[in-house]
């Protein structure tokens, strides 16, 4: 008998094939997005440049130790309590700004031993190495949250109850309009709000 010939098998598209595939994954694949936390960084300064004095009670510190403890002003807190305090401190109004001009939206205690005015108010947060990442966030959160809370009444105040300061910036945040006119004007809210009560967190440095 003889040998049989054993039919080969024909690879020549197998690279083409591949590559298609490679192709395909690549356009419907999608990638989850890391959430981070917006900060800006201070622009650098120049040596001949000398930075401003700030009251000790124009700063609110806030403090985290390797146990996860919070210290807020020298004084034990726990975390479900420190967004009232911080939005104590930034709404006290009990001076004038830079221009000599008083708080007249602030609806704090007029404390002369607190923030002269939000646009002088500034929240200190240092964190010590070992501290829970979880943590970091939720006092990160808390913080914000004190923000967003009086961004939002001057907002409902002064454009109307149903334009909250989050609402305008989750519709823009999420692209819900189209519309240049719309999109150029609640930017213009969202600025007007910021100058208000600017949100001033400084990052210290971690502590060992």
């Amino acid at each position: 008998m003889g040998r049989r010939n054993i039919p080969e098998v024909n690879a020549g598209s197998m690279a083409d094939i591949a590559f298609l595939l490679l192709i395909f994954f690549l356009v419907t694949t999608t990638f989850e997005e890391d959430a981070g936390i917006n900060r800006k960084l201070p622009p650098m300064l120049e040596d001949e440049i000398v930075p401003p004095i700030i009251k000790q009670k124009n700063l609110f510190t806030v403090l985290v130790n390797k146990n996860n403890d919070l210290l807020v002003e020298d004084q034990e807190m726990k975390l479900e309590d420190l967004r009232e305090a911080a939005i104590e401190f930034l709404d006290n109004g009990g001076g004038v700004n830079e221009l000599g001009e008083r708080c007249t939206y602030c609806k704090g205690k007029k404390s002369t031993e607190s923030s002269d005015h939000p646009n002088k108010a500034i929240i200190s947060v240092r964190n010590d190495r070992e501290t829970d990442y979880g943590i970091f966030l939720a006092v990160q959160n808390e913080l914000v949250g004190a923000y967003n809370f009086l961004r939002d009444r001057e907002a409902k105040r002064m454009f109307g109850a149903n334009l909250t300061y989050t609402k305008i910036d989750s519709m823009l945040a999420s692209k819900q309009t189209t519309d240049k006119a719309l999109i150029k004007s609640l930017k213009k809210k969202l600025d007007t709000i910021k100058v208000l009560f600017p949100l001033k967190i400084s990052e210290a440095e971690t502590s060992n």
